[in-house]
C-alpha cells in the first residue's frame, strides 16, 4: 500500500475519472509516500496551508493501472524522513478502483499534522 495526500474537493472534482492531480502535468508523475509516518512528514512540509478537509488515500499497488518507480526524494527528502527514503512515484493517472481506503487527516491546536483516521 502507497499513500497520496489530497484535498477532498480535488478528490472528488472528476469522480467518474482516473485521478489525476496537477504534479502528473507538470512533474510527470503522481507523488506518493511509503507509510502514514512519511506521509504526515510531506502533510507537514507541503500542504499545511491545503484547503481542508485533507484525505490520504491508500493505494494498493498491485492494483494500478499505471507503472510505479520507487525513487529517492530530490533534491532532498522534507524534514522528519530520513536521508535515503524512496518514495513511490505513479506515471500516470490513479484508477479509482486501486483506492483502497480513503482516511482524513488529523490537526492539532498548531496547525500541524498528527494522524489519520477512518472518514465517518
Amino acid at each position: 500500500m502507497i499513500y497520496h495526500a489530497v484535498p477532498l474537493g480535488e478528490w472528488n472534482a472528476l469522480p467518474d475519472r482516473p485521478y489525476a492531480p496537477a504534479s502528473l502535468a507538470e512533474d510527470g508523475f503522481v507523488h506518493c509516500s511509503p507509510d502514514e509516518e512519511t506521509t504526515l512528514a510531506v502533510v507537514n512540509a507541503f500542504y499545511r496551508t491545503a484547503p481542508r478537509p485533507l484525505l490520504a488515500l491508500i493505494v494498493d499497488d498491485d492494483r494500478l493501472a499505471a507503472r510505479l518507480e520507487w525513487e529517492q526524494a530530490v533534491p532532498a527528502p522534507p524534514p522528519g524522513v530520513a536521508e535515503g527514503t524512496f518514495f513511490p512515484h505513479v506515471f500516470g493517472p490513479i484508477n479509482r478502483d486501486a483506492v483502497e481506503r480513503i482516511l482524513e487527516v488529523q490537526w492539532d491546536e498548531h496547525g500541524r499534522a498528527t494522524g489519520l483516521k477512518d472518514m465517518s
